[in-house]
């Protein structure tokens, strides 16, 4: 049965989809059989896996309103697969807010896929909503993007409180599996310092090594791809290729 990460974070620009796409891919390149599911209504995944959000149907939305099953709505995204969004998904929002057990609707749906996998990678929204609190609640651990700055700390106390929520309310064995420390300028004594303070701030180990800042981040998604094959030696994607070879490792 498949190991269930939550990519979260509710401030946004700190590379969850980046994340979630990246690791997805690399954990393929190892042999793993791997779901990647947009539950961001601006289906950032979805387009930067090279679809049109607009041109995806059915997506989660119809999922989660159980117009559809999980397995009628995957597509093929190159080396894995994905459970695609457009902003439909925003009223799936609202939909879910007026239903009993709104926060179990997507475990449900992935429940019904898991023994297909053996990774699921949830890309969560920007924001701790029912969309976000669903992801929680369908996944084991949770993966916490977080940028190098000062800014980039923001927030993440709340989401760990809203995690610890989650374990009271509906999903008791959550486990934070780590933060990935993204957007890292090796060159500043800002970063450095935000980083090595990560793990005594949050109680959460740094998983793998730091992310480095480069423009070739940017440039992957227009392209229709991933830092692994739009520049597959650069630190960035041999960084995010270590976490992938951690969490292989792990599951075996």
């Amino acid at each position: 049965m498949a190991r269930v990460f939550a990519i979260a974070n509710q401030k946004g620009g700190v590379a969850k989809t980046t994340t979630t796409q990246t690791v997805g891919l690399a954990l393929a390149d190892l042999g793993e059989r791997v779901l990647l599911v947009d539950l961001d209504p601006q289906a950032c995944l979805t387009f930067a896996l090279g679809l049109e959000p607009e041109q995806c149907s059915p997506t989660l939305h119809d999922v989660l309103l159980q117009r559809v099953k999980a397995a009628d709505a995957i597509v093929d995204a190159g080396r894995l697969r994905l459970l695609p969004a457009n902003i439909e998904l925003a009223g799936s929002e609202v939909n879910l807010l007026t239903r009993t057990g709104r926060e179990h609707a997507l475990s449900r749906a992935i429940d019904s896929v898991r023994d297909e996998y053996d990774t699921v990678l949830i890309d969560c929204p920007p924001s701790l909503g029912v969309l976000t609190i669903n992801g929680l609640t369908a996944a084991g651990e949770v993966i916490v993007p977080l940028q190098c700055e000062t800014l980039g700390h923001r927030g993440v106390g709340q989401l760990l409180e809203t995690i610890g929520d989650v374990r009271s309310f509906t999903n008791p064995d959550l486990a934070v599996r780590g933060l990935v420390a993204t957007m890292f300028d090796s060159r500043t004594r800002h970063s450095r310092e935000m980083l090595g303070d990560l793990e005594e701030r949050y109680g959460v180990p740094v998983l793998g090594e730091p992310i480095p800042k480069s423009v070739r981040f940017a440039e992957a998604p227009g392209r229709g791809r991933s830092i692994l094959t739009h520049a597959p030696r650069s630190a960035g994607a041999e960084a995010y290729r270590a976490i992938a070879r951690i969490l292989h490792q792990e599951s075996r």
